[in-house]
């Protein structure tokens, strides 16, 4: 059977500050809409990489519960019932933050959002809380204006309820003019605000490009480290390379391009390696694309090294969500080593059960935080560029 919710007690936290929203103020309800039929594991698996999710942006989880139904309500997602309930029990407990793990259709977020004003109760899908990690941690100008543009994709769909709100105040049914004058003016300034951050990252796509020309006139080789987010990707980097990047065990710790040198001691020569931003499960398209600068690395590169957590119970799940993705940006069939890390904290029973599941897919183990495995790594990273 699956638990109808859990309240969970507050704890202290940092200070998490992005734009108006300040995370000290942000108690959190999670809802997740489930199939009758979905085993309970499953479910809990959902709901604690949403829980992840949220405690990676400054948050605090007080209510989890799960909505058991065949298809999601066309108004709501959840049903009218459900709404309600949680609007009650949010109100007694001080929530500000519902957040649905799903993508929703712009009308449901209105909807949501209308029913849930009276509780002050602010409506967030999972694109909305994956933006707003990304918008936390980017340190560069160019994962900025990506943030913002994906942001922008997201929510423009959205203005056919803030229109319906506009009518609404201007003067109830049948009102034209001051409704649709501002829902017009919303969708002009968020198509010229695309515009202008379309121009501003092609100026950095061409300066990537004349690099990637620079690399291919000397011969440099480039590998591009890919892999489920928190996996372990920048501190492979660091390992290899000598880096410090940060590198932090939380989800989407990296989002900017980041180049490293390791030195081939056989070829001797230096080949370039860079990381990318991790990848997640139901990754909507607008979210992939939206970080092609991170992406475009992996897209052009010579190899591949898709690094894996062995440690997680969900590895073989997160190898899939990896080769799919990879599939939808059109490299599944570039030179790939698999790497297993943090392979120091997991049993040789697990190791060898892994192994034994891989079948005919040949996998490296390291550790890259203590450094193991990587002469073998570096021998197979020659081995393939020759």
């Amino acid at each position: 059977m699956f638990p109808g919710h859990r309240t969970v007690a507050a704890v202290p936290y940092d200070i998490v500050q992005l734009g108006s929203v300040n995370m000290s103020q942000q108690k959190a309800i999670l809802i997740d809409l489930i199939h009758p039929k979905m085993l309970g594991e499953h479910a809990m698996d959902r709901m604690e990489e949403l829980e992840e999710l949220v405690h990676t942006y400054g948050g605090i989880v007080i209510v989890k519960k799960w909505q058991k139904r065949f298809a999601p309500h066309p108004k709501t997602y959840i049903g009218t019932g459900k709404v309600i309930e949680l609007g009650e029990e949010g109100k007694q407990l001080g929530a500000t933050l519902l957040i649905i793990n799903a993508q929703l259709k712009p009308r449901q977020t209105f909807e949501l959002s209308e029913q849930l004003r009276k509780y002050k109760i602010q409506v967030w899908d999972r694109i909305d809380l994956i933006l707003k990690i990304f918008a936390k941690h980017a340190r560069t100008t160019e994962a900025r204006f990506e943030i913002e543009l994906a942001s922008i994709r997201h929510m423009g769909p959205r203005i056919f309820g803030m229109g319906m709100e506009l009518s609404r105040q201007a003067g109830g049914i049948g009102t034209i003019g001051i409704g649709e004058t501002n829902i017009e003016r919303m969708k002009r300034h968020l198509k010229e605000k695309e515009r202008h951050i379309k121009d501003k990252l092609e100026t950095y796509q061409k300066g990537r490009d004349l690099q990637r020309a620079s690399r291919k006139r000397n011969n440099l080789k480039t590998i591009a480290v890919v892999g489920y987010t928190n996996a372990g990707k920048t501190t492979l980097l660091n390992s290899l390379t000598g880096r410090k990047e940060y590198a932090a065990n939380e989800l989407f710790a990296t989002l900017d391009t980041r180049v490293g040198q390791l030195f081939l001691p056989k070829r001797a020569e230096v080949a370039l390696v860079s990381d990318t931003i991790g990848f997640i499960k139901e990754l909507p398209p607008e979210l992939l694309n939206a970080f092609a600068s991170t992406l475009s690395e992996a897209v052009d590169s010579d190899l591949l090294l898709h690094v894996a957590d062995a440690s997680d119970k969900h590895f073989f799940q997160q190898l899939d969500v990896v080769d799919d993705i990879l599939k939808r940006l059109g490299i599944d069939q570039k030179k790939r080593i698999l790497v297993l890390n943090k392979t120091d904290i997991v049993s040789s029973a697990t190791r060898k059960e892994i192994v034994s599941r891989l079948g005919d897919r040949k996998a490296i183990s390291i550790s890259a935080q203590k450094r193991t495995g990587l002469e073998e790594l570096i021998s197979k990273i020659e081995a393939i560029l020759q």
